[in-house]
């Protein structure tokens, strides 16, 4: 029987042709967002400031880009890791029409076989795998 309140599933369906997904890897000073693009061949990443403005306006030039190559972008989701902070920037996406998911670190899959290499490019992938699944 599944639980209505199971925060662990979507209720809304990922409509790929139509949905910008956009992950953050967040440091002090800078952030490094990377974005999947509905009709972009690339994967664009972009380091910004630490500003909530500039990363507004980033995912807004990002759904122009997917808009001039026929892609009408009507959902954008933002996800990043929990940390110092990430719960004020996901309510202040969400007053701006964004959908924004917090990411425990830990529910972030990695390998643990051996020493392995911490880039923050590389974690951006890790946390658009982890958005996705």
């Amino acid at each position: 029987m599944q639980n209505a309140n199971d925060l662990g599933r979507s209720s809304t369906v990922l409509e790929q042709n139509s949905t910008l997904i956009a992950v953050i890897e967040m440091s002090l000073s800078s952030w490094l967002v990377a974005g999947i693009v509905p009709g972009l061949d690339r994967h664009p990443l972009k380091k910004l400031g630490a500003d909530e403005d500039a990363l507004l306006r980033l995912l807004h030039h990002w759904r122009e880009e997917a808009a001039n190559v026929g892609h009408a972008i009507t959902r954008i989701a933002v996800g990043f890791e929990a940390g110092r902070d990430g719960f004020w920037l996901a309510r202040w996406l969400r007053a701006r029409g964004v959908e924004a998911f917090v990411i425990h670190s830990t529910s972030v899959a990695v390998p643990r076989e051996h020493r392995r290499a911490k880039t923050d490019r590389l974690d951006t992938e890790h946390l658009k795998r982890a958005l996705l699944g």
